[in-house]
C-alpha cells in the first residue's frame, strides 16, 4: 500500500507542477487551483508513505520518477526540447532510483 501511496504522490506533484506551467504566475485561475491540489493531494500521499519507507529512499523516488515523468509532460504538453545531455542525466537518476529499489537494503522491504 506504501508504494501505492507513493505513486499518488508522485503523479500528483507532476498534475501540480505541470499545471504551474500552465498557470502563467498564477495568473490563470484553473491551473492555480490545480496546483494547490495538486501539491497538497501529493504531500499528503507522501507523508503517509513516510510512515514505513525511509525518507532518503522515498524522496529519492519521489525525485527520480518526477524528474523522469515531468520531462514527458514538457516534452508532449508543453513541447520542450530536452538534448542528449538532459537524457543522459535523466536516465542517470532514474538508475539511481532503480539500484535504491533493487539492490539496497536500505528501502525497507
Amino acid at each position: 500500500m506504501n508504494y501505492l501511496y507513493l505513486a499518488i504522490a508522485i503523479v500528483s506533484e507532476v498534475i501540480g507542477t505541470s499545471a504551474l506551467k500552465a498557470s502563467e504566475g498564477f495568473s490563470k485561475l484553473t491551473p492555480s487551483i490545480l496546483v494547490v491540489i495538486g501539491y497538497g493531494t501529493a504531500f499528503y500521499f507522501l507523508s503517509l508513505t513516510l510512515k514505513t519507507i525511509p525518507v532518503g529512499i522515498a524522496y529519492a523516488m519521489w525525485s527520480g520518477v518526477g524528474v523522469l515523468l515531468i520531462t514527458l509532460v514538457g516534452l508532449f504538453v508543453f513541447g520542450q526540447k530536452v538534448d542528449l545531455a538532459g537524457w543522459i542525466g535523466i536516465f542517470l537518476i532514474s538508475s539511481g532510483v532503480v539500484v535504491l529499489n533493487v539492490l539496497s537494503k536500505t528501502s525497507g522491504h
